[in-house]
């Protein structure tokens, strides 16, 4: 398999690069990622420079960006590159549509010149919108109905991917995942940013009430689901992933607050975000029945994992909090990358 990885310095496709090379050390990678404020090349360290993984920096939504990562040709595309941070797009929303949608339709056009490769088309549950707190969970039926910028340009590029198998007939897979948690996630998310500011005995500042409740999976597990689509997945078809771990997110940040041995007086509560979805839940059983995946991992066992990562890596985090990582390894990947 050649398989190319947009995104693949950010949290989750950094994980799946990580996760393919351990599972088919046969195929060969190519990760091509913008290196942007997300895309962090420390999260693919120890992977740079190996037999069968080429990096190179540039742009989904530039045509010869693409066109360089594809050179020799490629089996499979996974896209993972997007602007993802919801206040971030509150604030400007022009990012998120030419990266998401621009780029996504790059993407798609690059590998259908190619013939006969498949796409994998990485997307989010907040497409769907917002539940109400008796509402069954999202299924891939769920009419779209995005609240956020983000979520706004996630979903149409959803719309374009699924149009393009059913216009071209090109071989394209969707997936949709609950939040994610786990190693190397930018600290400005719920999860990392509370692990991180009480190992720092600084605030942790929590929006509105607290009760907004969202579907967590951990990384690897969504990783695993995202392989089990590109192996078994059908063409035209969206999976839905989750682990049916729906948490308040003043039940995690108090939680984090007990593993991380601080005072429960630092938490926060502050002004909600804009149109802050209530609830998220995800209804995977189609991925499960039909691509035999499974989430390996209970969100205790996987908080408590994630916690004690971010206390042994400290470093890590500390330079991605005061920009230090940017500099260092972006130069380090310009002088190598082609």
């Amino acid at each position: 398999m050649r398989l190319l990885v947009t995104g693949g310095l950010g949290f989750i496709g950094s994980n799946f690069v990580r996760l393919v090379r351990a599972r088919r050390p046969d195929w060969s990678v190519t990760n091509l990622d913008l290196v942007t404020y997300a895309g962090n090349p420390a999260n693919l360290a120890d992977v740079a420079g190996r037999p069968g993984y080429r990096f190179v920096k540039g742009d989904i939504a530039e045509p010869a960006d693409l066109g360089r990562a594809l050179e020799g040709g490629a089996d499979a595309v996974v896209n993972f590159a997007a602007e993802s941070h919801v206040d971030r797009s509150i604030l400007a929303a022009e990012p998120f549509v030419r990266t998401n949608v621009l780029g996504t339709v790059r993407v798609l056009e690059a590998a259908r010149a190619l013939g006969g490769c498949r796409v994998v088309h990485v997307s989010t549950d907040e497409v769907y919108g917002a539940l109400g707190p008796g509402d069954p969970p999202f299924s891939e039926a769920t009419p779209l109905n995005p609240t956020s910028p983000y979520a706004a340009s996630k979903a149409a590029a959803d719309h374009l991917a699924l149009a393009f198998a059913r216009t071209y007939g090109q071989d394209v897979v969707v997936t949709r995942c609950s939040n994610n948690y786990g190693p190397y996630q930018f600290p400005e998310k719920l999860i990392p940013l509370m692990i991180t500011n009480a190992v720092e005995g600084k605030r942790l500042p929590v929006y509105g009430d607290g009760r907004q409740v969202r579907d967590w999976i951990h990384v690897e597990d969504h990783c695993a689901g995202v392989l089990a689509a590109l192996e078994r997945g059908r063409a035209g078809e969206v999976y839905n992933f989750g682990a049916r771990a729906e948490r308040a997110n003043l039940d995690i940040v108090s939680r984090i607050v007990v593993l991380a041995g601080v005072a429960p007086a630092l938490v926060e509560h502050v002004a909600d975000r804009p149109a802050h979805d209530r609830r998220y839940a995800m209804d995977a059983s189609r991925a499960e029945r039909e691509l035999e995946w499974r989430p390996a991992r209970s969100f205790e066992q996987g908080l408590a994992d994630t916690v004690r990562w971010y206390v042994e890596h400290e470093d890590w985090w500390r330079a991605v909090k005061d920009g230090s990582y940017r500099d260092f390894y972006r130069r380090w990947y310009e002088e190598r990358a082609s």
